[in-house]
C-alpha cells in the first residue's frame, strides 16, 4: 500500500491539518453564496448555515478553534470597514441623530430586558443586568450587504453605524463593571483606572494614529504592499489597546477606521485592496465561525431551553424594532430607512456571545441561557440579513432615482503625461474628481513629436502607459489610453481635447533643476501658454509633492467675479468632491458675493462638507494666505486666462510667488472653463468683451440667485 493511500486512510474528523481545513473553508466561501443566491437567500445566511454544518455541533468536520484567528480578525475587519467607509462630513452632520438612535437602541432593550428577566424569567439582579445589556448590543453582520448595495452613504446607514458604536461601548462598559462587581473589585481605584485607561486609549487612536499614518504615507509613497500591511497592523494594534483599556477590541477597530478615514480615499487603490481582502477572506471566516456557535440540539433538551430561547429572541428583535421605529418617528425617516436601521441593528453575534460567555464563566447564568443565546444569534442574524437585503435593494433604487441628471455633454477627463513618475499621482487626482456615475473613462494622453525618432518614442510611450493601466486596474477605474503624433505637445493636447470633447484637462509640472525653473519654465513656457490659449475647458495644473490622502486641509482661493465665469459651477463641484475624497477640511478665500453663490450651491445640492470661509477681496492680498497654510495643506488657486472676466494682472506673478512661499505644499492652479476671447495688449476695453458668456452663466446661476436671496435676505431700504 502506497504512502499516499495510508495518509488518505489516516484522515480523521475533526480535521487537524491546516491545509484541508483551509481548502474546505475556501470552497464553502466560494460555493455557499452561489448556491443560496439562486434561492434568493442572502450570502451571509449561507455562510452561517455552512458554519453550523461543518462545526462541532454539526458534522464535526473542523473544530472552531482552528479558524478562531480568522474569525476574530473578520469581526474586527467589519468594525474597521464600518469606520473607514463612514462619510465623515455626513457623520458629523448627523452625530446628534446617531446619539439619539444609540440611546434608544441601548435603553429600550435594557429597560424591557430588565422587566422580562426580573418578572418573567425571575433572574437575580446581576444576571438581569447582564442579559438586558446583551439585548442592547448588536453586531453589524449585515453591513457587508449594505456596502455591496452601495447604500453606505445613506443617512439611515450612517445613523445605524454611529448608534452601534455608542450602544456597544455602553454595553461593554457595563460588562466591565459587572465583572469588577462579581470579583469584588468595584472600588474607587477601579473607576480611576478605567477612566484613565480609556482616556489614554482614545488619545492614542484618535490623535496619535492620524499623525503616524500621515507621516508613513508621505515617507513610503510607492510601496503599495507596505501601505496595506501598515493599515492592517494599526487595526489589530488598536484592538489590542482597547482590550488593555478595559473594553472589547471591536471598539478599537472601529475607532481605527475613524482615525484612518481621512487618510484612505474611497477611490484609492489601498481602499480597494482593503475591501477586497476583507470581503474575500476575513469577513466570510467570521460568519462561518458565528455559525459554528449554533447548536440546534439544545432545542431538544426540554421546555426550559425552548422557553428561554424563544423569550430571548423575541425580546431582542422587538426591542431593536422599537428603537428603529421611534428613530423613524423622531427624524421622519421613510419605512425603508427604518427597516435598514432595524436590519443593521438587529443581528446579535460577537459582542453578544462575549457578554453571555463571561456571565456563564462567572456563574451568573446557566447553560440553558447560554444555549438560548446561541439560538438567538442564529435567528437574529438571519432576520437582520433578510431585512437589510430587502430594504437595501429598495433604498438603492430610491437613491438612484434621486441622483442628479447627468449634463448633456458627458464628463471627459484628459490626463496628458510625459513623466512616468507623475502618472500615478495625476491619475489618483483624476479618479478623485471624477463623477462616479459618469459612464465615460479617463483618457491618459501621450503626445509624440512627429520626427524621425517618432517610431522609437511610440514604443517607449506604450511601455509608460502600461504603468497607468496597471495603476487604474487597482482602483477599478476605466481607462482609455490615447496616443497622438503631432508637431508639438501643445497642439497634440489641443487636438485631442477637441476630438474627444474633453471637459477637464489635468496637467503636471515638468521636473527642473530648481524651484524657480520648475515654476517659471512650466507656467510661462511655450507649451503651457499654448495649451491655455487653445484649450478653453477646465484646466488643472498640478504639482503634487506628497500623496493627496495626506492632505489635512484644502485651501481654495477664489478670485473676484469668478462666479460669473462659464465653468464656475463645474469646478466648484469638483473641488467639493476632491475635499470629500481626500477627507480634508475646506478653507475658502473669496469675496462676500462669491461666498453667497458658493453657499447657495451647497444648500441647493445638499453637499455635506466641512467648510470655513475667509474674506478675500483682491488678488493683491494673495500672500496673506500663508498665515493659514501649513505643510500638510493642499493649495488650490483659481486663476484665469487673459481677457476673461475674472482675470487680474496680479495673476501673472502668482506662479512665482507660489513657488517661493508654498514650495513644500501640494498645489493646483485651476483655470476654469471660459469662452475664447481675443486679448488686446494695449488694454482691454469693456466693448471688447462679448456678453454671451456672461449671459450664459447668469442663466445657469438663475436658480442659485434665487437661493441666495432666500438665504441672505438683506434689509429693505
Amino acid at each position: 500500500m502506497s504512502n499516499s493511500l495510508v495518509l488518505l486512510m489516516d484522515v480523521r474528523l475533526p480535521l487537524k491539518d491546516p491545509i484541508p481545513i483551509f481548502s474546505l473553508v475556501l470552497f464553502i466561501i466560494l460555493l455557499a453564496p452561489i448556491l443560496l443566491r439562486k434561492l434568493r437567500i442572502p450570502s451571509i445566511i449561507g455562510l452561517i448555515i455552512a458554519g453550523m454544518l461543518i462545526g462541532e455541533n454539526g458534522f464535526g468536520l473542523i473544530e472552531k478553534n482552528s479558524i478562531d484567528l480568522f474569525g476574530k480578525a473578520g469581526l474586527l475587519y467589519i468594525m474597521f470597514l464600518a469606520g473607514l467607509e463612514l462619510d465623515m462630513a455626513e457623520f458629523f452632520k448627523n452625530r446628534y441623530r446617531s446619539m439619539v438612535f444609540g440611546a434608544l437602541t441601548f435603553f429600550i432593550p435594557l429597560l424591557l430586558g430588565y422587566v422580562i428577566c426580573t418578572y418573567v424569567l425571575h433572574f437575580n439582579f446581576k444576571a438581569t443586568i447582564l442579559i438586558a445589556s446583551m439585548f442592547a448590543t448588536h453586531t453589524l453582520v449585515a453591513y457587508p450587504l449594505a456596502s455591496r448595495l452601495g447604500i453606505t452613504k445613506n443617512e439611515a446607514v450612517t445613523v445605524a453605524v454611529g448608534g452601534t458604536i455608542i450602544t456597544d461601548t455602553a454595553v461593554l462598559l457595563i460588562l466591565a463593571i459587572i465583572t469588577g462587581a462579581q470579583a469584588g473589585n468595584l472600588n474607587t481605584y477601579f473607576w480611576i483606572r478605567l477612566g484613565i485607561s480609556l482616556a489614554i486609549f482614545a488619545a492614542i487612536i484618535l490623535w496619535l494614529m492620524p499623525i503616524l499614518g500621515r507621516w508613513f504615507f508621505k515617507k513610503i509613497k510607492d510601496d503599495k504592499t507596505s501601505h496595506f500591511i501598515f493599515v492592517l497592523a494599526l487595526v489589530f494594534a488598536s484592538a489590542f489597546l482597547a482590550e488593555l483599556a478595559g473594553v472589547e477590541g471591536i471598539i478599537g477597530a472601529f475607532l481605527a477606521g475613524l482615525a484612518l478615514n481621512q487618510l484612505i480615499p474611497h477611490t484609492s487603490p489601498l481602499m480597494n485592496r482593503i475591501e477586497f481582502v476583507g470581503n474575500a477572506i476575513f469577513i466570510p471566516f467570521f460568519l462561518i465561525s458565528v455559525g459554528m456557535l449554533v447548536d440546534l440540539r439544545v432545542l431538544l433538551q426540554g421546555t426550559e431551553a425552548l422557553i428561554i430561547a424563544g423569550t430571548l429572541t423575541a425580546m431582542a428583535l422587538s426591542s431593536k424594532w422599537l428603537a428603529a421605529f421611534f428613530t423613524q418617528l423622531i427624524f421622519k425617516y421613510s419605512p425603508t430607512q427604518r427597516n435598514i436601521i432595524f436590519g443593521l441593528s438587529s443581528a446579535h453575534a460577537a459582542a453578544t456571545i462575549a457578554v453571555i460567555l463571561i456571565g456563564f464563566n462567572l456563574h451568573l447564568v446557566n447553560e440553558a441561557v447560554l444555549n438560548g443565546t446561541v439560538i438567538l444569534i442564529l435567528i437574529t442574524c438571519m432576520v437582520g440579513s433578510f431585512v437589510t437585503e430587502s430594504a437595501g435593494r429598495k433604498l438603492a433604487v430610491q437613491d438612484g432615482d434621486h441622483k442628479p441628471e447627468l449634463p448633456d455633454q458627458p464628463e471627459r477627463i484628459l490626463v496628458p503625461v510625459s513623466n512616468p513618475d507623475k502618472i500615478e499621482s495625476l491619475l489618483d487626482f483624476a479618479v478623485m474628481i471624477k463623477d462616479a456615475h459618469a459612464p465615460t473613462p479617463i483618457y491618459p494622453l501621450a503626445v509624440v513629436q512627429d520626427n524621425e525618432e517618432a517610431r522609437d518614442k511610440i514604443h517607449l510611450t506604450n511601455k509608460m502607459m502600461e504603468k497607468a493601466i496597471i495603476h487604474a486596474a487597482a482602483t477599478e477605474s476605466d481607462l482609455q489610453v490615447v496616443t497622438r503624433i503631432d508637431l508639438n505637445v501643445s497642439d497634440g493636447i489641443a487636438r485631442a481635447a477637441k476630438e474627444l470633447m474633453i471637459s477637464d484637462v489635468i496637467l503636471g509640472w515638468t521636473d527642473k533643476t530648481s524651484t524657480t525653473d520648475r515654476w517659471f519654465g512650466t507656467i510661462f513656457g511655450t507649451t503651457m501658454d499654448n495649451v491655455l490659449q487653445s484649450v478653453w475647458e477646465t484646466v488643472y495644473v498640478c504639482n503634487f509633492l506628497h500623496p493627496l490622502n495626506t492632505t489635512k486641509k484644502m485651501v481654495l482661493v477664489l478670485p473676484p467675479n469668478t462666479e460669473y465665469e462659464l465653468g464656475f459651477l463645474h469646478y466648484l463641484q469638483k473641488m467639493l468632491l476632491l475635499a470629500k475624497q481626500a477627507g480634508a477640511k475646506l478653507l475658502v478665500f473669496s469675496t462676500e458675493k462669491t461666498r453667497q453663490f458658493t453657499e447657495a450651491y451647497i444648500v441647493q445640492t445638499k453637499v455635506s462638507a466641512d467648510i470655513t470661509y475667509k474674506q478675500f477681496d483682491t488678488m493683491e492680498d494673495f500672500l496673506i494666505l500663508s498665515r493659514d497654510i501649513t505643510r500638510d495643506d493642499l493649495v488650490v488657486i483659481v486663476t484665469a486666462r487673459k481677457g476673461t472676466l475674472s482675470y487680474h494682472a496680479y495673476m501673472e506673478g502668482i506662479p512665482a510667488k507660489v513657488g517661493r512661499h508654498f514650495k513644500d505644499n501640494n498645489v493646483i492652479l485651476l483655470y476654469p472653463e471660459q469662452t475664447a476671447t481675443d486679448y488686446v495688449e494695449a488694454g482691454l476695453q469693456p466693448d471688447d468683451l462679448t456678453l454671451a458668456p456672461i449671459q450664459e452663466q447668469l442663466a445657469n446661476l438663475n436658480k442659485l440667485g434665487k437661493a441666495v436671496k432666500r438665504i441672505f435676505k438683506g434689509p429693505k431700504k
